[in-house]
């Protein structure tokens, strides 16, 4: 049963964002009941339309709809503006004192020089909150750096901590910092809606790739801080620097088991493997002696997981005597597994062009709001005249004039019977 009216029905957000951190904090607002609404830059849309895969079907060729575009951006409104043209910024500046929110993700200054900055947007609507999203911060020496997820990871001190010890530092290959920014700014907009509640006050927001990411750091930070020099974290591969034993441990072949062992649960793995030797030998009995001796303990936990029947087996072994741990499933295994399933972290979706295939749901619970049933992603500018009528209240005549000087665009689709079913 659908909740009536909670959480951020009623509110709207004016989405100037591509690729993923941006489009992940709206559409997190707009999975919770806001009206987002999202400015694609004309001619070709969010850059993201071209990642992922596409419609198959010969006849859908010419289509603008990706998995990936699916994915970071359903449930809001494409709105196709060419805000290069002064026309298209007028657009958008008529529009903001109808919305709650503004949410853009491109360098720092590129607004300002449009005529769209903070202080220009808040003179005509005290109001909003505007969020900016951007590798690190709109001040500071790196304020003007363009960049992605990776860069930021890099300034953060995280990338070189990634990796084998005696190799060059690691590359994720999952966007960490882009989707947790993205969380990071939807929270952030949330807070300033509850401000704006009370006080009346709109407010400006700055999240950056480079300041998420720095606070991924665990306990190293005051570590690196008070001891100096002699402080330096190194990469441990497939092992937890601090010992534990805690990493990735090979049960056979290409399967492997998370392992996490606190100091007050070694007496747990130490039953669990039946191995009561290791309680009283010197090179494990502390902690500190587990963390010096982390490879040997690893060779000796592989070696007691590769004598069960199936990488399952151990995992329950483990289990049994409540020791933290889970078989490293592949991203096949993830999305089939019945737990992710039941609670639709893996969620499917339809699109008329692409067809069946599975996204991720929203990572939340809420007592008072049921996820969205059927979700869609917009094609492009499929709403540009339901925008445009309703908040500007432009005739047709005047739609019309702006499809023919190509300041609004719109997927060619749309004028077809392939378009949206």
């Amino acid at each position: 049963m659908r909740a009536k009216l909670p959480m951020l029905t009623g509110y709207r957000v004016l989405d100037i964002t591509q690729f993923v951190a941006g489009p992940t904090c709206t559409r997190i607002l707009a999975e919770l009941g806001a009206e987002v609404i999202k400015v694609e830059l004309a001619p070709n849309g969010d850059r993201g339309r071209a990642s992922g895969d596409k419609p198959r079907d010969a006849k859908f060729k010419a289509c603008s709809q990706s998995t990936f575009f699916v994915q970071h951006n359903h449930s809001k409104k494409s709105l196709a503006v060419d805000i290069k043209q002064t026309r298209g910024r007028e657009l958008v500046r008529a529009i903001v004192p109808k919305v709650d929110v503004l949410v853009e993700n491109f360098a720092p200054g590129v607004m300002t020089r449009a005529g769209l900055g903070y202080d220009e947007l808040s003179a005509i609507h005290p109001g909003l909150i505007m969020c900016s999203i951007s590798l690190a911060g709109q001040s500071g020496p790196l304020s003007r750096q363009p960049g992605f997820d990776y860069m930021g990871a890099a300034y953060a001190g995280i990338t070189s901590l990634i990796g084998e010890a005696d190799r060059g530092p690691a590359q994720f290959t999952t966007a960490i910092g882009d989707y947790a920014t993205g969380v990071t700014a939807a929270m952030s907009i949330g807070f300033a809606l509850l401000h704006r509640e009370r006080t009346g006050e709109g407010q400006y927001i700055e999240c950056s790739l480079v300041d998420t990411y720095f606070n991924m750091h665990e306990v190293n930070i005051p570590k690196s801080s008070l001891r100096g020099a002699s402080f330096a974290p190194k990469r441990a591969g497939s092992l937890h620097p601090d010992g534990g034993p805690t990493g990735v441990f090979r049960y056979r072949g290409e399967e492997f088991i998370a392992i996490t062992v606190l100091p007050y649960q070694w007496n747990q793995m130490v039953k669990a493997m039946n191995m009561p030797q290791l309680a009283d030998d010197p090179r494990f009995n502390t902690a500190r002696a587990r963390r010096d001796n982390n490879a040997a303990l690893k060779i000796i936990i592989e070696g007691w997981l590769g004598g069960f029947p199936s990488r399952d087996a151990a995992v329950a072994a483990l289990e049994a005597e409540r020791v933290p741990c889970a078989p490293v499933l592949t991203l096949h295994e993830a999305m089939a597994h019945p737990h992710l399933r039941q609670r639709g972290t893996v969620r499917r979706v339809r699109d008329a062009t692409i067809g069946e295939f599975d996204i991720p749901g929203l990572p939340v619970k809420f007592s008072r709001w049921v996820d969205r049933g059927e979700i869609a992603a917009d094609r492009l500018g499929e709403h540009n005249e339901e925008v445009l009528r309703e908040l500007l209240s432009l005739t047709d005549k005047e739609i019309a004039s702006l499809y023919a000087d190509k300041v609004i665009v719109r997927d060619p689709l749309l004028d077809t019977s392939g378009g949206r079913q």
